[in-house]
């Protein structure tokens, strides 16, 4: 993918020492080449791998100014749209048997170790990753485990729930001043104090339901209430085939309704207004489970017409989900030996960077499809990629475009490119895009 890209993700970046931010930016840009490798394949000789680990290990080296120097990025490609999409989401990254393990808190459970982590990705509502605005880390406490029914007598401030909140605050400093800000979750975020946090009048929350809450209304509770509201309409939504489901075009009945929602048992306050949207499946396929959405958002939905613009924007939450897929299997950042927790999250913070712009490309392309492919490759990779898949010595004296590159590249990842086989995905690409590191080299050689 070039590295010019890198100097100007990271052109804010100021270490403690110039060298330690030269040594960033050509470990960012040698891991963008081939996502998939390890850092020594990635480095290009053995003292770019000592290089690379002795940046790691320094104790110089922040990494909070790394994610700050891509988060300033983010804003700037975030200027001038009118509404952008805060999405957010927590994964883990088990390290368990690897050395650092036993320095990490546990996971799922109390055999296996490694690291959550929050992200929140920032998007264009028409769907391309503009990257990441917040990104949190944490190693869970070992003492704390088996003790659930401890952690619901605590505030949500003394819990892990505390990171929506925080992630909402956070989020809203890397946002320019004239964009709306449309914070999302899905039903691990529907916490009563996300719903009433405190926002700034440009932000607003759209927020998959998963409790049935109290709520005024002579049935009391949300989703009978919600249930009584008149149809407003029927939508059609793609669902794509996954392991344990075929794709399908799903019908989709939609209601919507202002209610206010009451404070849990215990807590102060008089509850808060909301916009409610059921969006549900009523004729799903023998075997199937039926799409059912519960949405609740501060957005105006007076009409059915705003109803389906929310049920498109969470239709687009799925995105953090496959920019945590590409981190992980992609990059392959479970996979890193590295002897501490210091060292870990100082490569995370690069490879996180690494992993946006893997799918930016993919949904980029789909978005601005025509414009030249010099925007993520120098002339010797696209020369090299199109004589490679062309099989001639000659390539043409225009570069091709955006979206026949990201393709070709996606061939060379094992994309068949056959009619009706669509727009290839970040695993073919982030495959390809490592065939294409080896060839570009090899072409520069003979083409000096």
């Amino acid at each position: 993918m070039g590295a010019e890209w890198v100097l100007d993700e990271m052109k804010t970046l100021k270490l403690a020492d110039e060298r330690l931010t030269r040594r960033a930016k050509h470990m960012l840009a040698s891991m963008s080449e081939q996502p998939a490798k390890s850092i020594p394949e990635a480095s290009e000789n053995w003292a770019a791998t000592k290089g690379a680990y002795r940046f790691l290990e320094n104790e110089r080296v922040d990494e909070s100014q790394i994610r700050a120097a891509h988060y300033q990025a983010t804003q700037g490609r975030a200027s001038g749209q009118q509404r952008i999409l805060a999405i957010q989401d927590t994964t883990d990254l088990d390290y368990t048997g690897k050395q650092v393990a036993e320095k990490l808190g546990r996971l799922s459970n109390q055999y296996t170790r490694g690291l959550r982590m929050h992200s929140v990705l920032a998007a264009s509502v028409d769907g391309v990753p503009l990257g990441l605005i917040d990104q949190f880390t944490w190693s869970r406490d070992q003492d704390a485990q088996g003790k659930a029914k401890d952690r619901r007598k605590k505030d949500t401030q003394d819990k892990e729930s505390q990171r929506w909140l925080d992630a909402v605050q956070a989020a809203e400093k890397f946002v320019p001043p004239e964009t709306e800000l449309v914070h999302m979750a899905d039903r691990e975020g529907d916490i009563y104090d996300l719903l009433v946090v405190e926002r700034q009048a440009r932000s607003q929350l759209l927020i998959r339901m998963s409790y049935n809450r109290r709520v005024e209304h002579e049935t009391r509770y949300l989703w009978d209430a919600i249930r009584q509201a008149p149809l407003a309409g029927e939508i059609r939504v793609e669902v794509t085939s996954q392991a344990n489901r075929e794709a399908r075009l799903a019908r989709l009945s939609v209601r919507f309704q202002t209610l206010t929602v009451r404070p849990p048992h215990k807590q102060a306050g008089s509850g808060v207004q909301m916009q409610f949207i059921l969006a549900e499946e009523h004729d799903a396929p023998l075997g199937a489970d039926p799409i059912v959405w519960l949405l609740a958002t501060t957005l105006p939905v007076d009409s059915l017409a705003e109803a389906l613009v929310c049920i498109e924007y969470y239709r687009l939450r799925w995105l953090i989900e496959r920019y945590h897929y590409v981190l992980k299997s992609g990059c392959r950042i479970e996979d890193l030996y590295l002897q501490t927790p210091e060292r870990l999250r100082r490569a995370l913070a690069l490879y996180t960077i690494v992993a946006w712009r893997v799918l930016w490309l993919t949904y980029e392309a789909r978005q601005s499809p025509d414009q030249p492919c010099t925007v993520i490759l120098q002339t010797h990779e696209w020369q090299a990629l199109y004589c490679t898949i062309h099989k001639t010595p000659v390539p043409p004296a225009t570069p091709p475009t955006l979206s026949q590159a990201v393709v070709w590249i996606a061939r060379l990842g094992g994309f068949l490119a056959r009619k009706g086989d669509g727009f290839p995905g970040p695993k073919t690409i982030w495959q390809g895009l490592r065939r294409l590191d080896d060839i570009a080299d090899t072409w520069l050689l003979l083409h000096p």
